[in-house]
């Protein structure tokens, strides 16, 4: 991995995509009384928590619950657990949010999560998506899509999780 970082986005643009998401997400279930956000530990999470605040400045009459799932990547099966019971979606428009999406894996262990639960519906966001799937999985929302080759990275930094100002970086 390369030690040269390339700023991909500023503080300013990762508040402007978040906001443009948030409006999507909200054009796309305007009839909807609640809408599930579920965040992928943790700078998923940390994004979902930003779009429910934006969500929620749009359109305050609007149920906006969150979710923090915590997945075993590292495993070949799924291992996960959820901060509420899982039922809590069932029936309900749910947004699975991560703040990268690259191969997909990681999102495919999320959308696995919910596989026994009836929902309404089931969608994705990312703040930025690489275009490097490897599993049939896509971003219904994104910030930024992004073509890179393999060996470049994507980092994103989320005051709240790094203590550091917002950035998006590619190395």
């Amino acid at each position: 991995m390369s030690a040269k970082k390339t700023l991909i986005l500023n503080k300013g643009q990762i508040l402007q995509k978040s906001r443009r998401i948030a409006y999507q997400i909200i054009e796309d279930n305007f009839d909807e009384p609640a809408i599930v956000l579920v965040g992928i530990a943790d700078r998923g999470y940390v994004f979902a928590q930003r779009l429910q605040k934006l969500l929620q400045e749009i359109a305050p009459s609007k149920q906006i619950e969150l979710i923090k799932v915590t997945i075993q990547k590292t495993k070949r099966s799924l291992e996960s657990k959820t901060d509420l019971p899982i039922e809590t979606v069932k029936d309900k428009v749910v947004i699975l949010i991560d703040d990268v999406l690259n191969s997909g894996r990681t999102l495919a262990y999320g959308l696995g999560v919910f596989l026994n639960v009836p929902l309404k519906r089931m969608r994705t966001a990312v703040l930025i998506d690489r275009s490097h799937h490897q599993f049939p999985v896509f971003s219904d929302y994104y910030g930024l899509k992004l073509s890179t080759i393999l060996k470049e990275h994507v980092e994103v930094v989320l005051e709240e999780y790094d203590q550091q100002e917002d950035a998006a970086y590619l190395s």
